[in-house]
């Protein structure tokens, strides 16, 4: 997960379905950009497709653990 992966989730978070080209003017990013983050969140599981192509994030939190090891 990058940062603005998290910051496009944030953003998404309670917004209901948007196209992406409206994620990416509420984030302030070129639309090709999140675009592919979109998609890699798609594909992940963690974003879904409306019927009518909308792209939403249904969950109303998220909890990540994560551990770190020394290489």
């Amino acid at each position: 997960m990058t940062a603005k992966r998290w910051e496009l989730l944030r953003t998404m978070t309670g917004a209901g379905p948007l196209a992406i080209r409206e994620a990416a003017r509420r984030v302030d990013r070129d639309v090709k950009g999140v675009h592919g983050d979109v998609h890699a969140l798609l594909n992940a599981g963690i974003l879904q497709r409306t019927e009518d192509g909308l792209v939403i994030f249904p969950f109303d939190a998220v909890r990540v653990d994560i551990m770190l090891h020394a290489a």
